[in-house]
């Protein structure tokens, strides 16, 4: 008798032959047309994602990366200025603000949610503080009500990082805001892993205020609209035509994908929550979460993902090092003991799959082996 098949922790192969007929043309459009850099098919994505997530302006970059470097560099930083972002979050979060010339300030995170709160903010506010990054980690928005108030108090600019929640909402006091609108300016990558990933690097960077988002524009094409005529220093961050063509056929299946994601969480959380060693994911209430990471807790989390790969079960740490602790920023001071959540975190959480196109089946022989290693 023959083991099952393996579960991956992803697998774009699915999502592709689902699309391949569209996906297909799409391609073959732009090849046609032989516009390969900003173009007809960029606008056309920037105007149709910018109404997808209810902001007014959008402007198309070439990678999440420089989705956050570009309003970072808006802002003209002066040498000492500060900004805060999280100790729990993907290196290039921290790396922007440090490439844009500011320092960055790394605060702790609610461990059940993973994301900041005022509290972790003000905890490292000084009077340099010019920007703060809540990080809408694992694709739930962090409280921005609360931010943005207590940003406005404080004079500081916010800058959502939206990479890993596209299409994650929450209900504020104004009604529902999604990713992407609720800061005056946020930042989306396209990573071939997120929840809308292209074929490569790619980016996107919305914003609420024409002037910030006529800025980046200007700084992706080497700070000045015209040819040859800069008004400031900037760089080659152009979104291709090949990816904007096909992040447009991507973009009409999100919702459908996201709601899959959602109905294996609950699945996910059903089947787990008698397992006592294990902590689930925290949904904040009035949170729409996105998932584009399922990730768990436990203190057993090293042999437990080893146990998950003998039986050919993917899995994913993100992350196992803080960012006040790598080893690049050891100027700035970080000692361990200063943030402990995002250090506890970094010791327990595990990823499991979720794609959209995962099944039941699968999902329930993850679930068995999770229950099978905790004697559950």
């Amino acid at each position: 008798m023959t083991d099952p098949p393996g579960v991956p922790l992803l697998d774009l192969t699915e999502q592709y032959h689902t699309l391949a007929p569209e996906l297909d043309a799409a391609v073959a459009r732009v090849v046609r047309s032989q516009r390969f850099v900003l173009g007809p098919e960029v606008d056309a994505f920037e105007a149709e994602f910018a109404s997808y997530v209810g902001a007014p302006h959008a402007v198309g970059v070439a990678s999440g990366t420089d989705a956050l470097l570009l309003p970072l560099l808006a802002l003209d930083p002066s040498p000492g200025d500060e900004v805060i972002v999280p100790a729990f979050t993907f290196f290039a979060t921290a790396g922007a603000v440090w490439n844009a010339g500011f320092k960055p300030v790394f605060c702790d995170v609610d461990p059940r949610t993973f994301n900041v709160t005022v509290d972790t903010l003000e905890a490292v506010r000084t009077p340099r503080t010019r920007a703060a990054i809540p990080v809408h980690l694992f694709g739930q928005m962090a409280p921005m009500d609360e931010i943005l108030a207590w940003a406005e108090r404080a004079g500081i600019t916010v800058i959502e990082d939206a990479a890993q929640s596209v299409g994650a909402r929450m209900q504020t006091a104004a009604g529902p805001v999604m990713a992407g609108a609720a800061a005056p300016v946020s930042a989306f990558s396209f990573f071939p892993t997120k929840n809308l990933g292209a074929f490569g690097d790619a980016g996107m960077v919305t914003a609420l205020d024409g002037e910030i988002a006529e800025r980046v524009g200007k700084l992706r094409v080497h700070g000045g609209r015209q040819m040859y005529h800069h008004e400031m220093v900037g760089t080659n961050s152009r979104l291709d035509a090949l990816q904007a063509a096909v992040l447009r056929v991507k973009l009409g299946h999100l919702d459908g994908w996201s709601e899959a994601r959602r109905a294996n969480a609950a699945r996910y959380d059903e089947a787990l929550g008698e397992v006592a060693e294990v902590l689930l994911p925290t949904v904040a209430p009035g949170h729409h979460h996105v998932y584009n990471q399922y990730t768990i807790r436990c203190r057993r989390r090293d042999e437990l993902r080893a146990a998950l790969a003998e039986q050919g079960i993917g899995s994913g740490v993100y992350y196992p090092v803080p960012l006040h602790l790598q080893e690049c920023f050891s100027s700035l001071g970080g000692r361990r003991g200063r943030l402990p959540a995002a250090e506890q975190l970094c010791g327990e959480v595990l990823s499991l799959p979720i794609f959209p196109e995962l099944g039941g089946d699968r999902l329930d022989r993850v679930a068995e082996a999770i229950q099978g290693f905790f004697g559950a």
